[in-house]
Parts: structure tokens; C-alpha cells; sequence
């Protein structure tokens, strides 16, 4: 019967619900296979970032991530970088995504673009605005015509905060960021290399305090991971595996926002 709820719960459309569950914030599962109560949306904008393609509706998180991309904002803002572009976090009550992520289920994760050279737009201007890739994927190596120090100096801001365990980005972006004299370099080995992540950053949250349910990947390996980083081509199509959510998650979908 458990299995059987757990199938349900994952392959119900989770994009239909449009409201978070009310509640004492808890994940329930792990980044790849999870759903969320007490998900908080992410205002539109603040100081250094705004949130773009708003109307996929996946600006929610745990508040504890919601808290990090203000934090971030800030300290980006008096850096003299951005606005910070937001992309996609989580849905109001996490689950799976019927496209474009496999993770982002648990409200830990959040896309932040690379693009850095926008000035504040009104909210209707934050759809389908270009992304560029950053990336040659014949060569293999950075647009130094569109990388530059801010990028890299966002990266390893959005790095610093203890909560983070993971940033996945492209290799080539990796392989820049190891080559760079970091005067403190502890903050490299949070650093992954991930295909896909030639036009954004992907920010991977621990579980917070009080979540008993969350299940966190293992720690980084040791180390700064800056040995022989291997190419992350876009032509490799990512495996799509099987979810299987958590029983519980079939009744956080099913329950009414109202209570």
C-alpha cells in the first residue's frame, strides 16, 4: 500500500497546484524526490536580485532558502554586481516538475542566471529574456567575451554561506574558477561540475534545522575538486529516472490550502 501511495503522489500533476500548504515549514524526501509544507514565495524583487519567467509560478521555497537569496542579494548589491537574475526554485508544495528539472522538488534549490548586465525591468519584461550560454560547446571553453570577474566573484559569494552544499555548474566555469588566485579557496570543493550549467548556477541547500523528514545528499568529496574536471557537454542527453515520492507527499497534494 505504501508503494502504491508513493507512485500516486508522483505521478499526479504537481504544477496544478497553484498555493503553498499551510503549515510549520517541512520537507518531506530528498532534493530529487520530495514535496514541501509551508513553502514561502520569494517576492518579485529586492535588493540585488529580481525573479524572472514568474509565470511558471516556481518562486517558492523553504524559508530558509528564501532568506538565502535576500541575504545573497545584499551582499551582491553592495558588491556593486547585479541585480541578480532568479530563475526557478520549487513549486508551491514542491513534488516534480513537468519539465526542465529533475531535482528542485524539495524548495533547496534555486536557478540564478549568469547574466548580470540587466537593468530593474518591470515584471511583464521578465519573460522569455534571453540566456546565453557561456560555454563553446565544440571547444569545450569559456566566451571570455561574455564570462568576466563578476560571475566569478557571484559564484564564490553565493558559495560562502554554511548552508550551501552543492553549486553545480559547467566544467569550463569549474576549471576558471580553480585557476583564479582565491586568497581563501575552502569555498571550491561546494563547486560541481554539471552539464546544463553553462548559462546559470545551481544552488543546493542543506536540509535546515527542524526537518526530520529531509534527506541530504552526502558531503562533497573531500578536497577542492579541482583535479582533472572533465568536459559537460550539452549533447549529453541527462538520464530522467523514476520518482518515487514519499507516502506522505500524496497527502500534501491532495489537502486543501484552506484551513
Amino acid at each position: 500500500m505504501a508503494l502504491a501511495s508513493a507512485a500516486t503522489a508522483a505521478d499526479r500533476d504537481w504544477s496544478s497546484v497553484t498555493e503553498p500548504l499551510p503549515g510549520e515549514p517541512r520537507i518531506v524526501g530528498a532534493h530529487g524526490a520530495a514535496c514541501l509544507i509551508g513553502a514561502v514565495k520569494l517576492p518579485p524583487e529586492g535588493v540585488g536580485y529580481q525573479a524572472v519567467e514568474l509565470q511558471r509560478n516556481r518562486h517558492f521555497g523553504h524559508p530558509e532558502l528564501v532568506d538565502y537569496i535576500e541575504r545573497l542579494g545584499h551582499r551582491l548589491a553592495a558588491a556593486g554586481i547585479g541585480p541578480m537574475l532568479v530563475g526557478d526554485m520549487a513549486q508551491p508544495r514542491g513534488g516534480p516538475m513537468s519539465y526542465g528539472h529533475v531535482s528542485h522538488q524539495s524548495g533547496l534549490d534555486v536557478d540564478i542566471w549568469f547574466r548580470l548586465d540587466l537593468p530593474a525591468l518591470e515584471r511583464s519584461a521578465r519573460e522569455d529574456i534571453e540566456q546565453p550560454i557561456l560555454v563553446d560547446e565544440a571547444t569545450g571553453e569559456l566566451d571570455k567575451s561574455r564570462w568576466s570577474d563578476q560571475q566569478a566573484e557571484l559564484i564564490r559569494l553565493a558559495a560562502q554561506d554554511p548552508r550551501v552544499t552543492r553549486i553545480f555548474v559547467d566544467g569550463a566555469v569549474k576549471r576558471d574558477l580553480c585557476e583564479r588566485d582565491w586568497e581563501d579557496r575552502a569555498w571550491l570543493q561546494r563547486i560541481r561540475p554539471w552539464p546544463f550549467h553553462d548559462e546559470h548556477l545551481h544552488v543546493r541547500l542543506r536540509c535546515p534545522e527542524g526537518s526530520p523528514d529531509c534527506v541530504d545528499q552526502p558531503p562533497p568529496p573531500a578536497g577542492e575538486g579541482c583535479e582533472a574536471i572533465l568536459a559537460t557537454p550539452r549533447s549529453e542527453a541527462m538520464p530522467s529516472p523514476k520518482t518515487v515520492l514519499p507516502q506522505a507527499c500524496d497527502a500534501v497534494f491532495r489537502q486543501s490550502a484552506a484551513q
